[in-house]
């Protein structure tokens, strides 16, 4: 018998990674748009720099969608009827983050403190539900990695 699906659920089908059609269908098509607007923001502020990459992650963590460089720059998750985005913030970017704690939003910090923190930085893990949730995310990945001097 197969389990009822939960919001968060992943995409496990290993046979091939999702197209866009199996990702709009699984995440809904608002949380599609900020997928493709997050998509969009990183080929526009970083022309050439990443080629996405997806990853199959097991049964648990199914499909993601990594941007990588010679270091992880995002990690998009498509979850059933959620889009999260994961950030990987080294020791450098946590020290740049702690330096404007006040001029992020409430939520954001909340989100950074709580936080896990492994050997490799601490993992951000946020859903991208509006507007104002992938601006957090272009906004920590400005941060991250500056967007190339054409912006």
């Amino acid at each position: 018998m197969e389990q009822s699906l939960q919001i968060g659920d992943r995409i496990t089908d290993k046979s091939a990674p999702p197209d866009d059609s199996a990702v709009r269908g699984w995440i809904g098509a608002k949380a599609f748009a900020h997928w493709i607007a997050l998509q969009n923001w990183i080929e526009a502020f970083y022309p050439g720099v990443f080629s996405p990459d997806w990853l199959y992650g097991g049964k648990k963590r199914g499909w993601s969608l990594r941007y990588k460089k010679t270091r992880a720059f995002c990690t998009l998750l498509p979850e059933y009827r959620q889009l999260s985005v994961l950030v990987v913030l080294g020791g450098a970017e946590r020290e740049k983050f702690e330096e404007r704690r006040h001029v992020w939003r409430p939520q954001l910090v909340k989100r950074y403190d709580d936080a896990p923190t492994y050997p490799d930085g601490k993992w951000l893990t946020m859903a991208v539900s509006s507007a104002v949730d992938r601006r957090d995310v272009t906004e920590l990945l400005s941060m991250k990695r500056p967007p190339s001097s054409r912006h």
